[in-house]
């Protein structure tokens, strides 16, 4: 009777236990994309056939993207391909990437990581969420508490700073990941095939390849990762303009520090006057005395409102987004993270406004937003 009920017991459809599935959590400007397009080229350069979807999120750091493949081997003697999901599902992830460590966290709390099979692959710098950067006070998540569920919830644990080896090699963090994920060995591929997937796309060749080589070095070794020591505070550069706006920089910068001698005075000095101009900065110290009048102890207060006065007096408006994406300092970034040299590059700009973001508070225009009419037509 045993064996009779052993033999009639479903058996495991090996069609479906050859799917391979990764799910990857990336956020705006980590080469989510990117990424997906890597590994479906070296899947499909080693005769498998492979499905990537991704479903949005929301731009600005308020929602990760999940981009989710499925690959399987090419079976000649098979009747029809395989027919794959178009989402990942809780318990039923082989790799799971994270581009920051929140999202590691999301992932494991929506099951995609189990002890069973499913190796986690995440970079442990923070990009930090819209909701940690509304708190008032220090609303930054805990990083070890992430890190501690995931030692327990994944099968093969690959975590170190990826953002920061891109960046100390010239290139952005879809290649450290790209690098990872290769060095993990959780995919059946060679290195070569990898490194032949990002010379196949034809762009930025060399810079991804840096991080690339680094990232799979740092995952053979999976040693653990050793705390890099806090960075000394760099000397800015002195300020630059015209004689007369720099003397009254200058009177500024010197009466924030009578005010106090917490240097997010000074911060919250520079960030006003960045946003706006120097009688917005005059504008911010006057808010400041009377907390500094009234703080007797060890600066706590003003240091306090110095933070939440200047984050108050800065909202990042449409002109205010416009004047970063404008800058040449963002340009020459640009052109350094794709090694362009001399080559012009094409840059396309996703920049839909509504009517909102136009009229906001801290946008100066004021006759914009006395009814609905003229808010209905800038829709």
């Amino acid at each position: 009777m045993t064996a009779l009920l052993q033999s009639s017991a479903p058996q495991p459809d090996q069609a479906l236990q050859s799917i391979l599935k990764i799910a990857i959590l990336a956020v705006g400007g980590q080469g989510g994309g990117v990424l997906t397009s890597w590994i479906e080229a070296v899947a499909r350069s080693q005769g498998y056939a492979v499905q990537a979807t991704s479903v949005a999120g929301v731009a600005q750091r308020t929602g990760a993207t999940i981009y989710y493949i499925e690959m399987a081997p090419i079976n000649a003697e098979a009747a029809a391909m395989p027919v794959f999901s178009l989402a990942p599902a809780g318990g039923d992830v082989d790799i799971m990437i994270a581009a920051e460590m929140m999202e590691a966290g999301r992932a494991i709390l929506r099951g995609f990581v189990t002890p069973d099979r499913t190796t986690l692959i995440a970079s442990t710098h923070r990009t930090l969420a819209v909701s940690e950067k509304m708190a008032p006070g220090d609303g930054i998540a805990s990083s070890e508490e992430v890190r501690a569920a995931a030692e327990i919830a994944a099968d093969q644990l690959i975590l170190f700073d990826m953002d920061r080896l891109a960046t100390e090699n010239g290139s952005v963090i879809s290649s450290a990941l790209f690098g990872a994920l290769a060095g993990s060995g959780a995919l059946p591929f060679g290195r070569a095939a990898f490194e032949d997937a990002i010379r196949a796309s034809g762009k930025g060749v060399k810079a991804s390849l840096r991080p690339f080589g680094a990232a799979y070095a740092r995952a053979q070794s999976n040693a653990p990762e050793t705390t890099a020591p806090a960075p000394e505070n760099p000397r800015r550069p002195p300020a630059t303009g015209p004689t007369h706006l720099l003397g009254q920089w200058q009177a500024l910068e010197a009466a924030a520090r009578n005010l106090s001698a917490s240097d997010m005075v000074l911060h919250g000095l520079r960030k006003v006057v960045g946003f706006q101009d120097l009688a917005y900065g005059r504008a911010y110290l006057d808010h400041l005395r009377p907390f500094a009048k009234q703080d007797h102890g060890d600066g706590a207060l003003v240091e306090a409102a110095a933070k939440h006065i200047a984050n108050a007096m800065c909202y990042d408006d449409i002109i205010r987004v416009a004047d970063l994406k404008t800058r040449k300092a963002r340009f020459t970034r640009i052109h350094t993270e794709m090694d362009s040299g001399s080559k012009p590059v094409l840059l396309t700009e996703f920049f839909h406004p509504r009517g909102e973001e136009i009229i906001s508070p801290a946008c100066r225009c004021g006759r914009l937003d006395r009814g609905p009419s003229p808010a209905r037509r800038l829709d």
